[in-house]
């Protein structure tokens, strides 16, 4: 991701503490300085990253997981994504995750971007990538993962999107940028 500089929007670096350190986040609250010279807090959750896959299968259906999410309450369609493990490259992850939580592998891969998720109050970056010539093997999940997999036509994601089925920021991100380059 690029890095951009405005000295009249840059904040300084003055000092942090730690609030929290679980297995995922780590928060920590951040002092700065303003461009006005003021001081300020940003509380801030850490986060290795991430990526995300939009699989295509040669009839054109998208592969989706469905998986319960805590935080919303709900069940979710969504692209296979997965954290991205220490050592490990955003390629090297893609090709896991998608393995895992579907039982594809793909013969070709394509780097779409990296979405910064909320950059409000995390770091976290998910790489995202488009997936084709799929070949079926055996879901593997982590042992607290229960995912579903279906492949949805493309013309019922935009069904999906307008009545509120698909909501998922990573999901629509990658598949806005498939479509804005031709592809979906």
């Amino acid at each position: 991701m690029k890095t951009i500089h405005d000295p009249a929007l840059d904040e300084k670096f003055i000092c942090s503490k730690p609030a929290f350190n679980g297995r995922l986040l780590h928060v920590h609250v951040d002092t700065v300085q303003l461009p006005n010279g003021n001081t300020a807090t940003r509380e801030m959750a850490d986060h290795q990253g991430a990526i995300a896959v939009v699989p295509i299968l040669p009839d054109g259906h998208i592969i989706f997981v469905k998986q319960y999410r805590h935080p919303m309450g709900t069940v979710m369609y969504e692209i296979p994504a997965g954290k991205i493990d220490p050592g490990e490259e955003p390629d090297q992850c893609a090709v896991r995750e998608l393995s895992e939580e579907t039982g594809y592998e793909a013969e070709q891969w394509e780097y779409l971007c990296a979405i910064a998720t909320t950059p409000g109050f995390t770091n976290e970056v998910i790489h995202l990538y488009a997936a084709y010539g799929l070949h079926s093997h055996k879901q593997h999940t982590d042992p607290d993962e229960f995912i579903a997999v279906e492949a949805v036509p493309r013309s019922k994601v935009v069904e999906m999107i307008e009545d509120g089925t698909l909501f998922d920021g990573k999901t629509l991100a990658a598949l806005g940028v498939l479509s804005m380059k031709g592809k979906l």
